[in-house]
């Protein structure tokens, strides 16, 4: 494998993202892989921060993350939940009795007066997590979903809500005074910067919120770094979460092609490189049209070999 030279930048929602975190962990030298985490999936609950997709890949990438289950903790229990139940409480997004000591001491350094920086890392340290994981910003963004039931918080509508609602659309509370986090905004000046790989992520509400916050795509375009795209949809259907169906209710074709128009639109010659599996290959010269690469390769990370695959395949774009 052709390895980049310098860091390498990973923007990541949750668990599609992780896996693709975790397959590039093991192709890159320590101290080389830097990942960028959705933070507007963030909200609190039972007086706690929880943040959803930074745990999820700090779990994958410390090897504790229910696999199974697809978020979580492996070997959890559950006996706060069902204490909680039987006191009335609200029980509808479900923490295990490990995954909660994380909130706690989140909460408790927050309290404190920490940054979400600051936490995340020291995190990551007592984790056995040597890879450099940042929130997206330090401040609170946060995603609504409007839909045919209204206005919903991001985790009413995908936890509570089970995706139900028909999606007409989103927005990120908090987006226009939030400030991309200090450390990220550092590495795009980094003339040593090797490049950045997309997750294979939901684009609107993984994605989008962190190339929009604070111009950051724009950044990244004037960088001029190679920017490496992974699709989330293969043959039509989301690998992990609701992105298809969003699309479709969106009016967008739930497509590869239509994850690609979406970048394509939003954020014109930013990504150099768009990566499908091969199951999509006729789609090539449609987003080749769009002023993309187009690479075909498989793209489903069953096992962890698949994960370095694909890993390597994109630094190899890079």
């Amino acid at each position: 494998m052709t390895m980049p030279a310098g860091p390498v930048l990973a923007l990541s929602g949750g668990v599609g993202g992780a896996k693709l975190c975790l397959g590039l962990s093991d192709c890159l030298p320590a101290g080389r892989l830097h990942i960028a985490c959705n933070t507007g999936d963030d909200f609190q609950h039972l007086g706690l921060t929880i943040c959803p997709d930074i745990d999820t890949v700090l779990y994958t990438l410390s090897g504790r993350s229910n696999v199974a289950q697809g978020w979580g903790l492996a070997g959890e229990t559950w006996q706060v939940m069902e204490a909680l139940q039987g006191l009335g409480g609200d029980t509808w997004f479900r923490l295990g009795d490990r995954d909660l000591a994380t909130h706690l001491w989140r909460a408790g350094e927050l309290a404190r007066g920490a940054t979400l920086s600051a936490v995340t890392a020291a995190l990551a340290g007592r984790l056995g997590v040597s890879v450099r994981v940042y929130p997206m910003s330090d401040e609170a963004v946060r995603t609504r979903v409007r839909c045919d039931q209204g206005e919903l918080a991001f985790q009413e509508y995908f936890v509570r809500e089970q995706c139900r609602p028909q999606v007409e659309g989103f927005y990120f509370d908090g987006i226009g005074s939030a400030l991309l986090q200090p450390d990220l905004a550092e590495l795009c000046r980094d003339p040593a910067l090797a490049g950045v790989i997309i997750c294979p992520s939901n684009p609107f509400v993984s994605v989008d919120p962190i190339l929009q916050l604070d111009n950051f795509w724009q950044t990244l375009r004037q960088s001029q770094v190679p920017v490496v795209a992974v699709a989330p949809i293969v043959a039509g259907q989301a690998l992990k979460g609701p992105a298809a169906k969003m699309m479709a209710e969106l009016g967008l074709p739930a497509t590869a092609l239509g994850v690609a128009e979406h970048y394509a639109a939003g954020y014109p010659g930013l990504i150099t490189t768009f990566v499908i599996d091969g199951s999509d290959a006729a789609l090539s010269a449609s987003i080749a049209a769009l002023g993309m690469e187009v690479k075909v390769m498989p793209t489903i990370m069953r096992e962890r070999a698949d994960k370095q695959a694909l890993a390597a395949a994109c630094l190899e774009l890079l």
